[in-house]
């Protein structure tokens, strides 16, 4: 390692750069970090495909710009260098490199590493995708990782893994929040500082919280190890955006256009990602992953029901009209037009080349959810005004056939049965795979009384479930209910942390859910697992 902070910090913090952060009393380290050179936040790797690789890292020069150069080699020693590249980069990027490398041979393995100054970084490994023949293809998947809350131990557990040949993170990378709001000081883990103090909102604020996030030393180790596919969700911009605005965008905060801009940016210049906002990959002759953007470039707002509870009146009557009306109307679009063609078209593209698979991967569930009769009886005493308001509007739209969550699938009614359809038309063995809503869920999606694939959705990093609504109540009689009432709905998990594989077969897709021991302390143990698949061409799900 290059950068200069002295050994001890990096002993206590357990990570490299920013890591003395994550302790009580890292403003010495990050004075120290304002002030360092060389490599600062490792490497990683992203957007494979057959012959090249997207390569990533950070290198603070010592002048207005600094050349890195980037060499990949197929043995740790590096005795031969079989491609590479250069960049130039400095504060317009923040300092931020990428690299793609071409050249190189299909489902590969190789090391990389940056050069600069004389300097050299550290070493990651990569691989690129395969072509032809291909038995078996498995797949990490993320999402909501809240460095507040607790430990990233989901991505040390799947970084220690020599099985995962590719990782996927939906969404909620980071967390726009400013200290202390959520989570809540009684909430937080008093290790884990969050900077900057503020919420993010300007460029700035954006970019010291991507380097406060990527100062984790599980989260180095799970991009070093494992190329990434990444797409945002709301919370790298502001809760529940879309194209024109967000819920957490408030007056006195700026023009929207230009905090989302600095969203934007921030996110290509720290993450391992192309520029293009939705992407193809294929997995041999077994699968296609369809990477989608479903928040900043064509999403309609979201709708919310306030207006509607608050009109008084009858509200049955009211909740009646609104589905039939605003909720239906064909117009809203989570995807926009644009990429919803492209996504029908790409979906038919790989079922006529004979791939097996069409895996597409969303920010938000697309599942119907609808909540529970029972959920009036488990709120605790002291539950919030926000919470019992919240709980009364979901099972009044509930009773009117209302999912409880507008700003997933659920607020999109047309545009999802657009996309059900376009599968079936595919003759698509689908696959969605989503994050965003902290818990782990399993459900079979139909569409006009026919099946049309399945959905196994991640649970959260650190972010928390139901459990935190409902704080007394047998997570088990959660799940129960919640799929009593869903039809679509299989199995879910809502009180643990962790992550999730897809294992891609020519017999079957099968997803496996890893729960932690813990998030409270660094702590890599499994507390369970659940596993559910679907056999090829059953669009269907079964216990594996």
């Amino acid at each position: 390692m290059t950068i200069a902070i002295d050994r001890r910090s990096l002993v206590r913090g357990g990570a490299l750069g920013l890591g003395a952060l994550l302790l009580p009393g890292g403003g010495r380290a990050i004075a120290q970090l304002v002030a360092a050179r060389g490599f600062t936040h490792n490497v990683a790797s992203g957007e494979p495909q057959a012959r090249s690789v997207l390569l990533w890292t950070r290198f603070v020069g010592s002048g207005d710009s600094a050349r890195v150069h980037a060499e990949v080699s197929e043995t740790a020693d590096f005795a031969r260098i079989v491609a590479g590249g250069d960049v130039v980069t400095g504060p317009f990027r923040d300092w931020t490199a990428k690299v793609t490398v071409t050249g190189l041979q299909p489902g590969r393995r190789y090391f990389y590493r940056f050069v600069a100054d004389g300097q050299t970084s550290p070493v990651g490994r990569t691989r690129t995708l395969p072509e032809g023949a291909l038995d078996s293809w498995t797949i990490g998947v993320f999402s909501c990782s809240n460095l507040p809350y607790g430990w990233f131990n989901a991505y040390g557990h799947a970084a220690a893994r020599d099985d995962i040949d590719l990782a996927l993170h939906l969404g909620d990378y980071l967390y726009e929040y400013a200290r202390g709001v959520y989570p809540s000081p009684r909430d937080a883990v008093a290790e884990r500082v969050l900077e900057p103090v503020g919420e993010m909102i300007q460029l700035a604020d954006y970019r010291t919280r991507y380097a406060c996030y990527r100062a984790d030393p599980d989260l180095q180790a799970l991009h070093a190890r494992v190329p990434m596919l990444a797409s945002w969700d709301d919370h790298e911009s502001a809760n529940d955006s879309w194209e024109g605005g967000a819920e957490n965008h408030n007056q006195g905060e700026g023009d929207w256009a230009v905090r989302r801009a600095a969203a934007m940016q921030a996110w290509h210049e720290w993450m391992p990602v192309s520029d293009l906002p939705y992407a193809a990959y294929d997995f041999g002759d077994l699968g296609t992953y369809f990477r989608t953007e479903s928040r900043l470039n064509g999403r309609s707002k979201p709708l919310s029901l306030d207006a509607v509870l608050r009109g008084g009146g009858d509200i049955r009557a009211a909740l009646s009209a609104f589905r039939d009306g605003p909720l239906a109307d064909p117009a809203r679009t989570m995807l926009g037009l644009e990429q919803e063609a492209w996504l029908a078209g790409a979906l038919s593209a790989s079922k006529r080349a004979g791939r097996r698979w069409q895996v597409v991967g969303f920010g938000t569930v697309m599942g119907q959810t609808r909540t529970p009769d029972r959920v009036a009886n488990w709120l605790p005493a002291d539950a919030s005004e926000l919470v019992r308001n919240r709980t009364q509007a979901g099972l009044a739209a509930s009773a009117a056939g209302i999912p409880f969550n507008l700003d997933n699938w659920g607020g999109y009614p047309a545009a999802r049965a657009r996309f059900l359809r376009a599968a079936q038309a595919a003759d698509a063995d689908l696959v969605v795979l989503a994050g965003d809503s902290h818990n782990g869920w399993a459900f079979d999606l139909a569409e006009g009384g026919r099946p049309a694939g399945v959905e196994f959705d991640t649970h959260s990093v650190t972010s928390p479930g139901f459990e935190s609504y409902f704080r007394g109540v047998p997570p088990t009689d959660v799940a129960r209910a919640l799929v009593e009432t869903n039809p679509e709905l299989k199995w879910c998990d809502t009180s643990r942390r962790g992550y999730m594989t897809v294992t891609l077969t020519r017999a079957a897709a099968t997803a496996e859910w890893t729960f932690m021991n813990t998030i409270r302390t660094r702590d890599p143990r499994v507390a369970a697992t659940h596993r559910m698949r679907t056999p090829a061409g059953r669009r269907q799900l079964e216990q594996a």
